[in-house]
């Protein structure tokens, strides 16, 4: 089957946003709480759109794919923060589906799988450790996610892309290296941009209001 042509297909896309926002939809019905879950169905649409439009602001675009774009990582691991890993999770993998209509390369379903759902999803394992109110908490909660998705795309690298790899690296390294560059140098950017105290408490307002919101 050519996987590509199926995802580049009218069929494929409205397939692929069927699932996504049935994922969203999924998100907010898991919540107990009616209010909770419409406040977490919101924000993770506005974050998803943000993600979106960050992502295609292009500060450096690899060869063999990937970019190093201005904070989309964080628009969508942010949801971990305000709403748990869970909603993170799930939020991210709806942004992962997004891009895998948008700009689809699927040469297999694993491979599928690994490169968008899975990989963006892992950006909201943030709110394993997003709990407190400090610059370190932050930075704990996305350097999980981070690493998360750069697991997704190196496995995916090596299993699938290994006949890219250069012969003086192998798969494993040149795996590594390459998401490693363009990954790492969007995680360096976006901890720099949340030294910056203003942004940071940003951050933590919005979770604050949200909270409160919660409890009215």
């Amino acid at each position: 089957m050519d996987y590509q042509a199926f995802f580049d297909s009218v069929m494929g896309k409205v397939i692929v946003g069927a699932i996504l926002c049935g994922l969203l939809v999924l998100s907010s019905l898991m919540t107990r709480d009616k209010k909770q879950g419409a406040t977490a169905l919101a924000c993770s649409s506005v974050a998803i759109a943000l993600a979106f439009v960050l992502n295609n602001i292009i500060i450096f675009r690899m060869p063999q794919g990937g970019s190093v774009t201005p904070f989309s990582m964080f628009a969508v691991s942010v949801i971990g923060y305000w709403f748990g890993a869970r909603q993170g999770v799930l939020t991210g993998m709806a942004f992962g589906l997004l891009n895998m209509i948008v700009s689809p390369y699927v040469i297999s379903p694993l491979q599928g799988l690994l490169d968008y759902p899975i990989a963006y999803g892992m950006l909201g394992l943030s709110g394993i450790a997003f709990h407190g109110r400090t610059y370190r908490d932050l930075i704990a909660g996305f350097t999980i996610g981070v690493l998360g998705r750069l697991f997704c795309s190196f496995l995916s690298g090596v299993l699938f892309f290994a006949e890219w790899a250069p012969e003086a690296y192998g798969a494993v390294l040149w795996s590594l290296v390459y998401n490693g560059s363009f990954m790492g140098a969007e995680y360096l950017l976006t901890a720099l941009a949340l030294a910056v105290r203003p942004l940071r408490n940003a951050v933590f307002t919005i979770g604050d209001r949200i909270k409160n919101t919660e409890r009215v």
